[in-house]
C-alpha cells in the first residue's frame, strides 16, 4: 500500500507517463472531525484505479466518480462533503466533520509533479 504522499504523486507521474488520463484529488480544507488532514491526496486514472485517500474510505467512491468526469472534461472541481450534506450521508461521511476536496486533471507531468 502506498501511504506516503511522495509515493502517491510518483504513481500519478508514472501513470501519466504511460499515457493514462490522471486526476489528482487533494483535501484543501477540513472543519470539525475530518478523517484525513488537509494535503491528503488521492490519484485516479481514467479506468477508475486509485491510490491514496482523502477520507479514510468514506467518500472515495464519490471522489473517484467526479475525478473521471474531470479527466474527461479537463475542468477541475471543488467538492465538499459533510454531515449536513445529504450526499455525504449516502457515501458514508458521518464523522461530524466537513471536507473540501479539489480535483484536477494532470496534464503536464513535468510541470505538475516533478
Amino acid at each position: 500500500m502506498l501511504d506516503r504522499d511522495e509515493d502517491i504523486l510518483r504513481a500519478a507521474e508514472d501513470w501519466a507517463t504511460a499515457g493514462r488520463g490522471v486526476a489528482l484529488a487533494t483535501v484543501v480544507e477540513t472543519w470539525g472531525s475530518a478523517p484525513r488532514p488537509a494535503g491528503s491526496n488521492l490519484v485516479i486514472d481514467d479506468k477508475g484505479t486509485f491510490l491514496g485517500s482523502v477520507s479514510g474510505g468514506c467518500v472515495e467512491s464519490a471522489v473517484v466518480t467526479e475525478a473521471l468526469d474531470v479527466i474527461a472534461s479537463g475542468k477541475p472541481k471543488m467538492l465538499e462533503f459533510g454531515v449536513a450534506d445529504e450526499t455525504a450521508w449516502n457515501v458514508g461521511l458521518s464523522c461530524g466533520g466537513i471536507i473540501r476536496v479539489f480535483v484536477e486533471k494532470i496534464d503536464d507531468v513535468k510541470a505538475g509533479l516533478s
